[in-house]
């Protein structure tokens, strides 16, 4: 997710209730295309509605361990672009915070290196002229 602002990108990170920085995920409904549930889970908890869709950044496979039990997680990354500032943190899903940054300051915050990874892929289409808002 960015937005330009004077001739630069600004990233949008959010912070989880560990106070880890990373990107907006979430769950496929049934039946639903990673790309929709992408655009509705980033709507539901920044609260920006005017999303347009850029382009698929990567798909990420890992395992982790929570409560004693292995959990196998797949997250389908988007590039998103909004012209609006206004975020609202969905905080009843434990969304803390929500910052729009600069490369840099994005890069330095986010809490998890396969976010960094997607940051760099992100900021590279960017760069590379992702497609401008209609």
């Amino acid at each position: 997710m960015y937005r330009m602002e004077g001739g630069r990108a600004l990233f949008l990170i959010i912070r989880d209730s560990y106070k880890n920085w990373g990107f907006p995920k979430g769950h496929l409904e049934v039946d639903e295309a990673p790309e929709l549930a992408a655009l509705r889970e980033v709507q539901e908890e920044t609260g920006l509605d005017d999303l347009a869709l850029r382009g698929e950044i990567d798909t990420i496979d890992w395992y982790f361990r929570f409560r004693g039990r292995l959990i196998h997680k797949v997250c389908h990354f988007y590039l998103m672009e909004s012209a609006s500032a206004d975020t609202s943190p969905q905080r009843e899903e434990g969304i803390t915070a929500c910052r729009w940054a600069p490369m840099a300051d994005a890069m330095q915050s986010i809490s998890y290196a396969n976010a960094r990874t997607v940051l760099e892929r992100a900021a590279t289409m960017v760069e590379s002229g992702a497609p401008a808002r209609p």
